[in-house]
C-alpha cells in the first residue's frame, strides 16, 4: 500500500479535528446528540483516528533520517513524566482559557495552579509527547507524524486564545492578566499532591502498557 494509508489516516485526523469543532458543525451536532453525546462522540472518533494514523505511520515505507541510540529513550521517558504530571494536575479542572476545563464559572485566578504556567497545559502536555517521540523515532513517517502533532498543537493554542477572546470579551483579558499576576497555587494544595500522583501511576501505567499497544518497550 506503501504512503496511501498514511495519507489517508493523516487527512482524517486533520478533518475530524477541525470540522466537528468548527461553531456552526459543533452546534448542529450538539442540537441533536446534546452536549454529552457530541463530547462522548467527539472523544471517540478522536482516539480511533488517533490509533489509526498512528498504526499507519508504522507501516509506512521505512525511510531513516537519524539512527537511534539509547539516550534518546531516556529523554523520552524523563519527558513523558512532565507530561503525566501535566495531565493530572489539568485535566477537568477549571479552565476557562482552553478546551477540556470543567466548571468553568469556579476558576480562581488568584489561584491558577498550572494555568500560571500556561493558558493551555493539554495542549502544552500534547507538544511536549509530541516533540518526545521525534527524537527515537528517526524515520520520515514518525517525524511527520509527531512533528505535525507538536505543531498542531502549538498553532492549537494560538487558535483557542483568538477563538477565546472572540467570545469573551473584556472577560478574558481581565483573568489572564489576573492569572498572570498570581503565584502558581492551587486552591488545594492537599488535591494538587494526589493529581500529581495519580499522574505518577498514569506514567507507570503507559510505559508498562506500551509494549502491549504500540509493540515497542520504552524501557529498551
Amino acid at each position: 500500500m506503501g504512503w496511501a494509508e498514511f495519507i489517508a489516516a493523516f487527512a482524517a485526523f486533520f478533518l475530524s479535528h477541525t470540522v466537528p469543532v468548527r461553531p456552526k458543525v459543533k452546534a448542529w451536532l450538539v442540537a441533536r446528540a446534546g452536549a454529552g453525546g457530541f463530547t462522548l462522540g467527539y472523544s471517540i472518533l478522536s482516539l480511533a483516528v488517533l490509533a489509526w494514523v498512528i498504526g499507519a505511520a508504522g507501516r509506512a515505507p521505512f525511510v531513516p533520517l537519524w539512527g537511534w541510540a539509547a539516550w534518546q529513550g531516556h529523554v523520552t521517558l524523563a519527558v513523558m513524566l512532565g507530561v503525566c504530571v501535566i495531565l493530572g494536575v489539568s485535566v477537568g479542572r477549571p479552565n476557562p482559557f482552553s478546551f477540556g476545563g470543567a466548571r468553568n464559572e469556579r476558576f480562581a485566578p488568584e489561584r491558577p495552579g498550572i494555568v500560571r504556567l500556561t493558558r493551555h497545559p493539554l495542549l502544552l502536555a500534547l507538544a511536549l509527547w509530541a516533540l518526545a517521540h521525534v527524537l527515537p523515532n528517526g524515520d520520515l513517517a514518525h517525524v511527520i507524524l509527531f512533528g505535525s502533532f507538536a505543531g498542531f498543537a502549538i498553532g492549537g493554542m494560538w487558535i483557542v486564545d483568538r477563538r477565546k477572546r472572540r467570545g469573551m470579551g473584556a472577560e478574558w483579558l481581565r483573568l489572564d492578566q489576573a492569572r498572570r499576576q498570581a503565584g502558581m497555587r492551587p486552591r488545594s494544595w492537599g488535591m494538587a499532591c494526589v493529581r500529581g500522583l495519580l499522574g505518577g501511576l498514569l506514567y507507570v501505567g503507559l510505559v508498562a502498557a506500551h509494549p502491549v499497544l504500540f509493540g515497542v518497550s520504552p524501557l529498551g
